[in-house]
């Protein structure tokens, strides 16, 4: 691989990380990862988020790749669909989702 290959790859691995480095839309990430996807309304209720804050979010986890959503009448369910951003997360918001779980359970 050249250095331009490498710096372009990184440059765009650069691209994922910061579209993944907000507070909001790490929340997001846990939240999908728990469900195994829902829609922005149930995001809203789960991270009592204004609507319009969430949407943007969800824009910006499509247009990374790191989402997407399948439509089912009029709502869509997000999933993540970076299998490498999902492996990560595990191991990053481990005690988040474990948290988060542990909270479900009361």
């Amino acid at each position: 691989m050249s250095l331009d290959e490498r710096r372009k790859l990184l440059s765009q691995k650069a691209e994922v990380l910061k579209a993944i480095a907000h507070p909001a839309r790490l929340c997001i990430i846990s939240c999908l990862m728990q469900t195994k996807g829902c829609n922005v309304t149930e995001l809203q209720r789960r991270l009592a988020l204004p609507q319009s804050t969430i949407s943007q979010h969800v824009s910006k986890l499509k247009s990374q790749g790191i989402i997407a959503g399948n439509r089912n009448g009029v709502e869509i369910a997000y999933h993540i669909i970076d299998p490498d951003i999902q492996l990560m997360m595990e191991h990053y918001l481990k005690d988040v989702l474990e948290m988060m779980e542990s909270e479900e359970q009361k």
